[in-house]
């Protein structure tokens, strides 16, 4: 059967989370990864001269109470700005590596040192 849009989304997802699993399994074993469609509204920016995206591409919640970490990746903005497949790919990958490097406190490049050759 052929998959969804969001089924193929949610796919790449889990691909990105898997190419980091090697070496950060640990620190992600207690991660929940979530897709969902757009940020809330409370999340975007307002108006021009802003030091980051107005629309983000994800978010990391550290774990707090009973609630475990979590990183979400917003589909709808990334494929709204990728070209095809494969650039739709490699920015879900970014998306999550610049999350788990949030979420740890890390820099991106530590996370996966192939980030900085992408950009």
């Amino acid at each position: 059967m052929a998959k969804s849009r969001s089924e193929r989304f949610d796919d790449l997802v889990l691909d990105a989370v898997d190419r980091l699993r090697p070496r950060w399994d640990r620190q992600l074993s207690a991660v929940e990864f979530a897709v969902e469609e757009v940020p809330p509204l409370s999340e975007l920016g307002d108006g021009p001269g802003l030091d980051s995206d107005p629309v983000p591409f994800g978010r990391a919640d550290a774990a707090t109470g009973h609630s475990p970490a979590s990183i979400v990746v917003y589909r709808r903005p990334l494929e709204a700005r990728a070209r095809d497949r494969d650039t739709l790919g490699a920015m879900v990958h970014d998306t999550v590596v610049e999350q788990v490097a949030s979420l740890l406190g890390l820099a991106p490049e530590t996370v996966d040192p192939g980030y900085d050759d992408r950009r």
